[in-house]
């Protein structure tokens, strides 16, 4: 199987992965009527002064980008994090990265002053916790398993030292 070895275009690709299943749930949200509006909505909403506006076709395009612009920072956050703490007890990290950052782009959205268009009942705000909670899974489960095993060596304690076991990179080329 092709793996990755970039940690950014690993990010981009496990960012893009993790927000295409968080639209779907947050869509799904949307027509079940949990939710008061999707995820691109209150994202155009920062943008744009009116609900007509971010509603059109621009503003949705325009909400897109910027979740899915949030969704590739986010991939490559968790590409870094996990090369820095390894693939082990994934489900838990992306969980809890994905609510996390949901959480904070949440509340940002719903701080600024110009955002007309940002959910304020429980049930919009828990719907898009579940979405991302979805997304740091979808997303830290595709860097894992996308990623070459040599972005999660973890670095020598020591480098005056030779290593005392051989990095996957080594292994790979014996």
């Amino acid at each position: 199987m092709f793996k990755m070895k970039d940690k950014v275009v690993l990010g981009v690709a496990a960012g893009l992965a993790g927000n295409a299943v968080k639209m779907v749930i947050d869509e799904v949200f949307r027509k079940k009527k949990i939710s008061q509006r999707s995820f691109r909505q209150t994202a155009a909403g920062a943008w744009v002064s009116t609900r007509s506006e971010a509603d059109s076709l621009q503003g949705q395009i325009l909400g897109g980008l910027l979740d899915f612009g949030m969704g590739i920072l986010g991939g490559i956050s968790m590409v870094h994090m996990l090369s820095k703490t390894g693939r082990d007890y994934v489900a838990i990290k992306g969980i809890t990265a994905g609510i996390a950052m949901g959480s904070l782009i949440t509340f940002a959205m719903g701080t600024l002053p110009k955002n007309q268009l940002k959910p304020t009942d429980a049930a919009s705000n828990l719907s898009y916790m579940l979405s991302h909670a979805a997304y740091g899974l979808a997303t830290t489960a595709v860097a894992a398993k996308l990623g070459h095993p040599s972005l999660f060596d973890s670095n020598p304690q020591n480098i005056w030292l030779e290593p005392s076991e051989q990095t996957t990179e080594q292994k790979i080329k014996k």
